[in-house]
């Protein structure tokens, strides 16, 4: 997988984080570096974490589903980006302005869990797991701590935009997964 494939499924999965921490900076009267660093680090810090677990599951159950593997990212990718685009068109979240660990933590392992099937789809096809972890995260801190900031100045009219663009990201990157491994395109 070339790194724009990888740097893509970063800002994809992120996007759930970002539409979070959006609406974090929004819910802030007084913004300050350490709300930023704080959203950043739980959420950059839980999107490379996951990735990671999955990839040991997928990595240990690879042999069993090794011929279909490329529907498996194909439907995994799938359905994470459209149940994305789905929830982008819901309620908005409750604002809180609490960035206590068990607030941030919950919102963390809740932003993150798609990062973990995405880990599983990574075994299947053999990426080099430290490397993708580390740009998902990092990826994911930079948007988040951003979100922040952006929240904080514009509001939550871009929340839903960031979700359906991610959603749309997920979906066409499973997709062309799909049709790399059936011979139809070759990148």
């Amino acid at each position: 997988m070339h790194f724009a494939e990888l740097f893509l499924i970063g800002v994809g999965l992120s996007m759930d984080a970002f539409a979070v921490s959006i609406c974090k900076g929004l819910s802030v009267q007084r913004l300050k570096l350490k709300h930023a660093l704080l959203a950043g680090l739980y959420f950059g810090g839980f999107q490379a974490l996951m990735p990671l677990i999955g990839w040991l599951l997928g990595y240990r159950f690879e042999g069993m589903i090794r011929s279909v593997d490329h529907w498996v990212a194909f439907v995994l990718l799938g359905v994470i980006g459209a149940n994305m685009i789905k929830e982008s068109f819901g309620d908005t979240e409750k604002l809180s302005d609490d960035f206590g660990f068990r607030t941030m933590l919950l919102l963390a392992v809740a932003t993150s869990i798609d990062a973990l099937a995405v880990g599983v789809t990574f075994a299947f096809l053999e990426v080099k797991i430290l490397p993708a972890a580390a740009l998902i995260g990092v990826t994911t801190f930079v948007l988040s701590a951003l979100g922040i900031w952006i929240g904080h100045i514009f509001g939550v009219r871009f929340k839903a935009k960031a979700e359906r663009l991610g959603g749309v990201i997920l979906i066409l990157i499973g997709t062309k997964i799909l049709l790399e491994h059936l011979g139809i395109i070759n990148f």
